[in-house]
């Protein structure tokens, strides 16, 4: 008996330590941790919140890959369109991209 007691303790006190069963990380846009952010994403884009697109302009910077696939997929979704933005290139590639959605982000120039 005190194998499976053993056992069930440090399985439920394993179970506790990773939120098994409980809420994890909240979904952020504005978070620091991807496993927040991501989500944030998702639902942004699902949702048609188009208050984050600012935010979303900003994470095509990211050193992530994921967090520029998942801002870059988000903004199609949320503008129908991707202004030539590739999340796998490197820096330099992107940076063309990323200045068009800035100035997209601003709005047609005044004269």
């Amino acid at each position: 008996m005190p194998v499976k007691f053993s056992m069930g303790l440090a399985l439920g006190l394993a179970c506790a330590s990773i939120s098994c069963g409980g809420q994890g990380p909240k979904p952020n846009v504005y978070g620091d941790d991807p496993a927040e952010q991501i989500p944030g994403m998702k639902r942004a884009a699902r949702e048609g919140d188009r208050k984050v697109v600012p935010e979303l302009v900003k994470q095509l910077e990211s050193d992530d890959p994921a967090i520029r696939f998942y801002a870059i997929e988000s903004l199609k979704r949320l503008t129908g369109q991707d202004l030539g933005y590739r999340y796998f290139e490197d820096e330099p590639g992107r940076k063309d991209a990323v200045e068009r959605w800035k100035a997209w982000e601003q709005g047609p120039a005044k004269p």
